[in-house]
């Protein structure tokens, strides 16, 4: 299968889930979030009752509503089972606030598609992937099994991209947040980035 790469449209894919939202099992794929005009944020981790998972998916609920008003959901993913995640979620104290689906991709399907399958382990590696509401990849992070994300970095990129998906003829400077000066790409400001942004 081929690995999806950043500016290129993403196949579907389904994905049975865990929802702690209402405590059952269920499935999504792509094509409902394009439907529904939803931007898409795919979270891989290693694996469940592991030792830096759970802090980042603790990170994650506690910025959850914030991607959630930006029009987005949230779906952690890792190579376990529907089941191994509602066993987790309800034993680990540090996921007890997590309203996001836990998608299951006990077959690797999904994170060879997003090239963050580790075939000597059978893990996912630390993978964020921003998918936008027309089924486009626009941003892909990827992190080995020891370091741990950060999920306010995370949402200041789907600000940016919010933005910019209104605002295609501009560009997001570094660190840039909603307010802050933007780019807009012309051979005017070559040579010239830190006068425009006085």
């Amino acid at each position: 299968m081929e690995k999806v790469a950043v500016g290129q449209r993403v196949p579907n894919f389904e994905l049975e889930i865990y929802d702690p939202k209402t405590g059952s099992f269920g499935k999504i794929s792509l094509e409902d979030f394009i439907r529904e005009r939803k931007w898409l944020i795919l979270f891989f981790y290693p694996a469940d009752f592991t030792f830096v998972c759970p802090t980042e998916l603790a990170d994650l609920a506690e910025h959850y509503e914030e991607l959630v008003d930006l029009g987005a959901e949230v779906v952690s993913v890792s190579t376990d089972t529907k089941y191994t995640h509602l066993a987790w979620q309800r034993s680990e104290k540090l996921l007890e606030k997590i309203r996001f689906p836990m998608g299951a991709d006990p077959t690797g399907k999904v994170s060879k598609m997003f090239g963050v399958y580790d075939e000597s382990t059978g893990l996912a590696l630390r993978g964020t992937f921003i998918v936008n509401p027309e089924g486009i990849l626009v941003g892909a992070e990827i992190n080995y099994y020891n370091v741990g994300r950060n999920a306010e970095e995370l949402v200041r990129k789907m600000r940016a991209n919010v933005y910019l998906m209104d605002h295609p003829e501009e560009a997001c400077p570094a660190r840039w947040e909603p307010g802050k000066k933007t780019l807009r790409p012309s051979e005017d400001i070559v040579g010239k980035v830190y006068e425009v942004l006085k």
